[in-house]
Order: structure tokens, then C-alpha cells, then sequence
């Protein structure tokens, strides 16, 4: 059997009782850590859970699957995913790996920032398409996640900004060698994210919607640890904003806020 295990977003403590038996009996268990990160370290993780983990880092999720996959259709085998195994495209791919080769699987989830954005307040079922906002280069700069939340704002929904990840990420002058090297790990910041979103902004002269840099924001940090911050302010003010260590989520409200919404994102402002 296949086991695809979300972890939550905290810490070791927020796996499911179901998804702890999993991995107790299990007799290879891989953890995923690049399309997210948690708060404690690996070393937590096999302390409270009893057993060794197999990192399992970019390469060898996204290709070469097929090796974590082996031996699962007569032993058990599990992949452990930070929030929800259902969060990242990657997992559902390893899903289809497994009915290809009749692999019977199982899912266990847990809590991602897709629900737990509620924390700050706003209400999910007011919640538009979300959106991913990478870290620009000199040379690239891509914004077409801007479009995605002028379109959310327009229908007065609010848009949560999941914010770049670079984790075992080679570098560009590798891509040509057969020896891969790697840039140090980058996580970005609110304040990183604003800061892009104002460049955007103030270059678009057609956007009739009335988002501007003095729109309202929410920033998230460690959603789900002890640590949690959670700051509002505008999205001029959140690109001087330090709010810490990763992981960070940036969240453009809608326009015309409930007022339980309204009341509930005051006590986060400065």
C-alpha cells in the first residue's frame, strides 16, 4: 500500500492519530520538504514518530518517482507532505503513478494554509482563485498573478498569495554541467512580495477595479505554530513590514468587507 500523509502545518504534533499508526507500520517512509517547510526540524519528526525518514527532495519526487513507489505493492510505503497531501500538483501525479501500476494507495489529510487562511478573520467561502507569486530575477518577471487577483477583487473576493519557495533550486550555470549546484534555500517574505505587487501597481494605467498600493493586506507568518503572526495594514506599509522567520502568505481582501470580517482583521492592525 501507498500512503500519501499530510503533516499539517506546525510542528510533529499536528499529524492526524490515523496518520501516525500509518507511519508506525510502515516500511519505508519518504518526507517531502521542498513545496513547504515546517517549524521543527527532521530530527523532531523522527524522535516523536520512531522511526528514520528518506528525504525526499525535488529529484527524486518529480523524477524519479518510480523508486518511491517500489516495493509498494507488497510493503508499505508512505510519502509524508507538509499541510495537505492534495495542496501541491506533484502528489496528485503520484497518485496516478500508483493506479498505472495497480498500487492500491491511501490519503490521509490534514490542515494546509488553503483552510487555515482563515485564521486572520475573513470568511473562506468568500475566498477567489489563489494565486503563486514568484521571486523576480533582473532578466524575469513574470506577473500574470496580478490579473488573477484583479479578478477576485472585482467580484469582491479575496485572494490568498501563496509566496515562493526555493529549496534545493540549481543554479542557472549548472543546468549545463552534469554536476548540479545549488542555491542556498530562499523563502519570500511579505515585504518582498509587497514590493513586487507595487511595482505592478504602479505600472498598470488600465485597472479601473480601485486597487491601488493603499489597498488593504493581511500578512501571515507561521501559520499554525506557537509563533503565528498575523499583521494588517496597507499594501504600501506591508513592503517595510519584517514579520520573521518562513513561512510567509500575503492575503488581498475584497473591497466591501462583511462587517464580523471588518471587526475581526482591526485587532491585527498597528
Amino acid at each position: 500500500m501507498f500512503y500519501l500523509i499530510g503533516l499539517g502545518l506546525g510542528d510533529s504534533k499536528d499529524i492526524t492519530i490515523k496518520g501516525l499508526e500509518i507511519i508506525k507500520k510502515c516500511d519505508r517512509v519518504y518526507l517531502e520538504h521542498y513545496t513547504s517547510i515546517l517549524t521543527c526540524g527532521i530530527d523532531e519528526l523522527e524522535d516523536f514518530y520512531g522511526i528514520k525518514l528518506i528525504t525526499a527532495d525535488r529529484d527524486l519526487v518529480e523524477q524519479c518517482a518510480d523508486e518511491i513507489l517500489d516495493g509498494a505493492d507488497k510493503g508499505d510505503v508512505a510519502l509524508l507532505v507538509v499541510g495537505d497531501p492534495y495542496g501541491a500538483t506533484t502528489h496528485t501525479d503520484l497518485i496516478l503513478r500508483a493506479k498505472e501500476k495497480n498500487i492500491k494507495f491511501q490519503v490521509v489529510h490534514n490542515a494546509s494554509i488553503l483552510n487555515a487562511v482563515g485564521c486572520c478573520g475573513l470568511q473562506l467561502y468568500s475566498f477567489g482563485e489563489t494565486v503563486s507569486i514568484p521571486f523576480w530575477t533582473e532578466e524575469w518577471k513574470p506577473n500574470s498573478f496580478y490579473d488573477k487577483i484583479l479578478s477576485n477583487f472585482e467580484r469582491n473576493l479575496h485572494t490568498l498569495c501563496l509566496l515562493d519557495i526555493k529549496v534545493k533550486e540549481p543554479t542557472l550555470e549548472s543546468l549545463t554541467k552534469k554536476k548540479k549546484q545549488y542555491m542556498p534555500p530562499r523563502f519570500m517574505s511579505v515585504d518582498i512580495a509587497a514590493q513586487q505587487l507595487i511595482q505592478i501597481i504602479n505600472s498598470d494605467r488600465s485597472s479601473s477595479t480601485g486597487l491601488s498600493v493603499n489597498s488593504l493586506c493581511i500578512g501571515l507568518a507561521r501559520v499554525g505554530s506557537t509563533c503565528q503572526r498575523i499583521h494588517v495594514c496597507t499594501i504600501s506599509e506591508m513592503s517595510k513590514v519584517d514579520l520573521g522567520p518562513p513561512l510567509h502568505s500575503l492575503v488581498i481582501p475584497n473591497p466591501v468587507l462583511h462587517p464580523l470580517e471588518e471587526e475581526y482583521l482591526n485587532q491585527f492592525k498597528s
